[in-house]
């Protein structure tokens, strides 16, 4: 009889195609599970996350005068930091502050570009408004970025 394998959990975060861009979706318990499922799907776009190795922190902030709006701040601060230091990101650990405005500081641990271990995926130009979901209670979101 074969030994029992442990489940593995469920991705909590992902893509998906649309007519001419890509969406991300993310599930979770909480409005910060949910904005670093978004986090680590834009990521994924970017480069393969197993490539990636979490050794160095950032930190990132964003705000919005509701969640949606800081789901927007969050990913497009994510694509700044990515544009302007070549930083990938491996692992999301976000913290909500205020009540609205809201606002987000998150911890991002990941790397710098290195082209001789990281192949380059996809260029992300922005987020878009566009069929944008931020359901907490249903412990959904989904986001549509522009390539």
């Amino acid at each position: 009889m074969a030994p029992a394998r442990a489940a593995r959990p469920a991705r909590r975060w992902g893509t998906f195609p649309t007519t001419a861009d890509i969406g991300l979706w993310a599930r979770g318990p909480t409005a910060a599970s949910l904005l670093e499922g978004l986090g680590l799907a834009l990521f994924s776009l970017l480069a393969d996350p197993r490539s990636v190795r979490p050794r160095e922190p950032r930190v990132v902030t964003a705000s919005g005068r509701d969640r949606t709006e800081l789901a927007v701040a969050f990913l497009g601060e994510l694509l700044v930091l990515h544009d302007a230091d070549g930083f990938l990101g491996r692992r999301i650990s976000a913290r909500l502050t205020g009540r609205g405005p809201f606002a987000v500081v998150a911890r991002v641990d990941g790397e710098p570009f290195d082209a001789a271990r990281h192949s380059p995926r996809t260029e992300v130009k922005a987020v878009t408004y566009h069929r944008l979901e931020f359901d907490v209670r249903a412990g959904r979101a989904r986001a549509i970025v522009d390539l």
